[in-house]
């Protein structure tokens, strides 16, 4: 019998800094959208980046520790199983279940009304993206 041990994907990320332009990424990021894309909203921490698209959300996990250590998520909206999004005083929690059967927990502190609506329109996209 043969078991196999695999690490899972990092289940939270914690997000404070909406970036506002585009330009404003790191080069690294924009490599990994489509030219056919569009991006709609950008987050940093200090250390990782969230990129939302049209089609799928990229997620920048960076060790700053480990100096050449990035890693690289790509979630299609389509291999979002089920979702839930979550309104607390000053903060916005997006939660996915993926077809993979990893769980994804995104948290976006310092936010206001605007900046919720923003991440609500998003969180729209991303479950109307299959229908």
């Amino acid at each position: 019998m043969a078991y196999m041990k695999f690490k899972e994907l990092t289940k939270y990320f914690d997000f404070k800094e909406e970036i506002t332009k585009l330009d404003l990424l790191p080069p690294y990021t924009k490599e990994y959208v489509n030219d056919k894309e569009h991006v709609f909203l950008a987050y940093k921490n200090s250390k990782d980046y969230i990129v939302f698209t049209d089609k799928k959300l990229i997620l920048f996990d960076r060790d700053p520790l480990a100096m050449y250590y990035k890693k690289v998520h790509i979630v299609p909206y389509k291999s979002i199983s089920t979702s839930a999004i979550n309104f607390l005083p000053g903060k916005v929690e997006l939660l996915f279940s993926l077809d993979s059967g990893y769980q994804l927990h995104l948290n976006f502190v310092s936010m206001n009304h605007e900046k919720k609506e923003n991440l609500k329109q998003i969180y729209n996209v991303m479950m109307n993206y299959n229908l």
